[in-house]
């Protein structure tokens, strides 16, 4: 059974190198991977920070949020 990997970020220049390097390693034989650009849909935002993320870019997988570099907070992003 595959998990839903959520990749959160704010289209800035850190989080596009970290979707292109990272998030698209994730074998997709396990991991289903769903991309959410917060600066585009803000209604999400919320959802991030119940999962755990404080900024982005993120990966929360497995219900643990992994902070990747340090683009933007997510208060920012509201």
């Amino acid at each position: 059974m595959k998990t839903t990997a959520i990749f959160y970020h704010a289209g800035c220049p850190v989080c596009v190198t970290a979707e292109q390097g990272l998030a698209h390693a994730l074998d997709p034989q396990r991991y289903t991977l769903e991309v959410v650009h917060l600066g585009e849909d803000k209604a999400r935002v919320a959802e991030a920070e119940r999962a755990g993320v404080r900024s982005v870019p993120a990966l929360v997988l497995d219900g643990a949020a992994f902070h990747i570099n340090f683009g933007a907070e997510l208060a920012v992003l509201k």
